[in-house]
């Protein structure tokens, strides 16, 4: 009776190891599917500035003020894997609004995989940053409290409506969206400038944002690519920053490099597919 109940538990734990061991092959080679899938597919790259590659030069001359860089990461990645199609609409200062209205046309029930950027214009980055860097600490500090007040409240119903209307035209696609990288290296390099206090408050503003899109992008079953912890090591004041400071063209300051599009937002969107 003993032995029979010791064959019969070992049996049981073979088959438990079996079953774990088959359950995690098949998870992966879903995975792998997927991913599959999305390297050989049809891609359309959604979003704001950050998408469209401001402030990484080389731009397409077609693109207009939607300034879309021949650097900019989905123009790297669809470089690198050949999508059987590639649909580039990511615009320099696009809001919610904009993505809804004149974004989606490329997006279909064939599209295999999207990426984006949004929510920052909504939260007013220009503004603040243009405050912050010509008005006092105090009232940088005020704008970007009330930034923090609209991303907390406002911005999660905005996100939701972008993410519903993706989901809606191309159900089965793999949507990734992808964050925001924070601006400073504090106790950095800089000796001029904005104060540590308004850096460090910049810089929390960006994590709630990115907090808030990583919630949302979550609860739709989206992918959502950190970035933060990719720039960590080149913000600005870091000695090697891949985001442009105060520039020339003003339209590039804050935006990532060409070094931060293709070492931070590529393989933060590689990873996250």
């Amino acid at each position: 009776m003993r032995l029979t109940r010791l064959v019969s538990a070992a049996s049981a734990a073979v088959l438990t190891a079996t079953l774990a061991l088959t359950g995690g092959q098949l998870a992966q080679a879903a995975d792998a599917s997927v991913g599959a899938q999305a390297a050989g597919g049809d891609y359309v790259a959604l979003g704001d500035s950050y998408s469209s590659g401001v402030g990484a030069g080389d731009y397409d001359s077609g693109s207009g003020d939607c300034k879309r860089s021949n650097r900019a990461y989905p123009k790297l990645w669809a470089a690198k894997n050949a999508p059987a199609s590639f649909h580039f609409t990511a615009c320099s200062g696009a809001v919610t609004g904009d993505v809804l209205n004149k974004q989606l046309g490329p997006i279909n029930s064939g599209t295999d995989l999207v990426s984006i950027t949004i929510g920052g214009n909504d939260a007013g980055f220009v503004d603040v940053m243009t405050t912050c860097v010509l008005q006092s600490e105090s009232t940088c500090v005020n704008r970007v409290n009330t930034a923090r007040a609209y991303v907390e409240k406002t911005l999660p119903g905005k996100l939701d409506a972008v993410y519903t209307a993706i989901k809606n035209k191309a159900p089965r696609a793999r949507v990734v969206v992808l964050g925001y990288p924070r601006f400073y290296k504090l106790n950095g390099t800089c000796v001029v400038g904005l104060t540590e206090k308004e850096r460090s408050t910049i810089n929390g503003a960006a994590d709630l944002l990115n907090s808030i899109t990583a919630k949302r992008a979550a609860d739709h079953g989206f992918g959502y690519g950190d970035v933060a912890s990719r720039f960590t090591g080149h913000e600005i004041c870091s000695g090697d920053a891949w985001l442009h400071s105060v520039t020339f063209p003003i339209g590039d300051s804050y935006h990532p490099k060409a070094a931060g599009q293709s070492g931070g937002y590529l393989p933060a969107f590689s990873s996250a597919i």
